[in-house]
C-alpha cells in the first residue's frame, strides 16, 4: 500500500475539514457545504442547500456583505480574512473569518469559501484590549492624582491667602464698629432719649422717633458686625449663661420690638414655665434678628407670631410670619453670612448677617435652628435649645 492509499478519501477530507467549506452561486445560493460548517451552525445539509448565504448572517453582516466583500469578490476575484457574524440555528451569533475566491466553471460562476472560527482569536483580542484599557486607566489615575495634588496645593495656597484676607477684614470691622460707630451712636441715642422727655410738636415727635428707631437699627447692625468679626477671627460667639425666665424674657423683647416696629403686629404665645440656663441678652438678640427678618420679608397685613414652648428636655422658640415663601434654592445657604433669600432691599436689614448670628448663638448654646417655608402657611424659624432641671 502506498502512502497515498493510506490517506482519507477526498470526500472525507472535505466533510471533516477543520474549517467550514461552502460553495455558492454568484447570487449567493448555497449549493454545497461541508459537515463542519453544518455542525457549527446546527443545521443539516438539507436545510442549508438552496438557501442564500446572506440569510445566515446578522443584519450587520448582510449589510457588510452587500457593501463590501460581495463587490470585492466581483472586482478582484477574492477576499481574505473578512470577519462575519453568522447566526446559529438557535439564534446566537458565531463570529467567523472568511476567505473566498470567485471561480468560473462551465456551468457558471461560483464562490468557494472557507470559514474559520475566531473564539480563541476573539478571546486574545479581548484580553489585549482589556490590558490596554487597564494601562490607560492607570495612566489616567496617575495623571488625575498629579492634577489633584497640584489642585490641592493651589487650594491650600488660596486658603492661606483667604485666611489672611479674612483676618484683616475682621480686624478692620472690629476697629470700625467699636471705635468709629459704637460710641457716637450711643451719644445719639442718649441725646434722643433726653429730647423725647420734653414737650414737642407732632412733627418734632415724629423726627425724634425716626432718629430713635434709626439709631436702634444701627445698634443692631453694629452688634451683628461685632459678632460676625468675632466668628471670623476664630473667637466665636461668647455667651454668659444665667438662670433666665424664658416667657418673661421673650415678653420683654416683644414689648421693645413693638416700639421699634410700630407698623408690625407682633404677638407672643407661650406654654410652660420655668428658667433656662442661657444668655438672656443673646436670646433677645436672636428674637430681634428673627422679628426684623419677618418685618423685612413678611406680609405685615398679618401678625408676626412668637411661640415659646418649654418641654422636659428642650425649649422651643418659633417666629412665624406670612408672606412670600423662601425659594428652595436659597434654603441650603440661608444661614450663611452676607446672604439674602431675596434681592429686595429693605430699610430693616441691609448687611445679611441676622440669620447667621442667630445660627451662631444657637450653636453656642448647643442647640439648632431650622426653617420651613410654604406659600400657604408662611415661614417659620424654629430654635431648639437643650434645657436642664427647672422647666415644667
Amino acid at each position: 500500500m502506498t502512502p497515498e492509499d493510506a490517506l482519507p478519501l477526498v470526500e472525507q477530507l472535505y466533510e471533516g475539514a477543520p474549517c467550514g467549506l461552502v460553495v455558492t452561486t454568484e447570487a449567493g445560493i448555497i449549493v454545497r457545504a461541508n459537515q463542519t460548517f453544518c455542525n457549527w451552525l446546527g443545521h443539516s445539509l438539507e436545510t442549508l442547500l438552496q438557501r442564500r448565504f446572506q440569510e445566515l448572517l446578522t443584519m450587520g453582516g448582510r449589510i457588510f456583505h452587500q457593501t463590501h466583500w460581495a463587490p470585492l469578490m466581483k472586482m478582484q476575484g477574492s477576499v481574505a480574512e473578512v470577519k462575519l457574524e453568522v447566526l446559529h440555528r438557535d439564534g446566537h451569533v458565531i463570529t467567523m473569518l472568511l476567505n473566498g475566491v470567485r471561480r468560473e466553471h462551465a456551468h457558471g460562476v461560483f464562490h468557494e469559501m472557507a470559514l474559520f472560527g475566531t473564539i480563541e482569536r476573539d478571546r486574545y483580542e479581548r484580553e489585549l484590549l482589556a490590558a490596554r484599557r487597564r494601562a490607560e486607566q492607570l495612566l489616567a489615575q496617575t495623571t488625575e492624582a498629579e492634577a489633584a495634588l497640584q489642585h490641592a496645593k493651589q487650594e491650600l495656597a488660596d486658603a492661606y491667602h483667604d485666611a489672611q484676607r479674612r483676618a484683616a477684614f475682621a480686624e478692620q470691622m472690629v476697629a470700625i464698629a467699636s471705635h468709629d460707630l459704637k460710641n457716637p451712636l450711643t451719644a445719639i441715642k442718649m441725646a434722643t432719649q433726653l429730647l423725647e422727655r420734653g414737650e414737642h410738636r407732632e412733627k418734632e415727635r415724629r423726627l425724634l422717633s425716626s432718629i430713635s428707631h434709626s439709631s436702634e437699627r444701627a445698634r443692631r447692625m453694629i452688634a451683628d458686625l461685632l459678632d460676625f468679626a468675632s466668628v471670623r477671627i476664630g473667637e466665636g460667639i461668647t455667651i454668659r449663661r444665667s438662670p433666665t425666665d424664658l416667657p418673661r424674657t421673650v415678653d420683654q423683647s416683644v414689648n421693645e420690638l413693638r416700639v421699634a416696629f410700630i407698623h408690625a403686629h407682633i404677638r407672643h404665645l407661650s406654654r410652660g414655665h420655668g428658667e433656662l440656663d442661657i444668655d438672656g441678652d443673646r436670646l433677645q438678640q436672636m428674637i430681634g434678628n428673627l422679628v426684623a427678618n419677618s418685618v423685612a420679608y413678611g406680609d405685615l397685613a398679618h401678625p408676626i407670631t412668637l411661640t415659646t414652648d418649654l418641654q422636659p428636655h428642650a425649649a422651643v422658640i418659633a417666629v412665624h410670619n406670612h408672606g412670600p415663601c423662601i425659594p428652595e434654592r436659597s434654603l441650603p445657604t440661608l444661614f450663611a453670612p452676607m446672604t439674602r433669600a431675596s434681592s429686595h432691599r429693605d430699610p430693616v436689614r441691609s448687611i445679611g448677617l441676622g440669620l447667621f448670628i442667630v445660627s451662631e448663638i444657637t450653636q453656642a448654646h448647643g442647640g439648632a435652628v431650622t426653617v420651613s417655608s410654604d406659600a400657604v402657611y408662611g415661614t417659620t424659624f424654629t430654635i431648639r435649645l437643650p434645657v436642664g432641671a427647672g422647666a415644667c
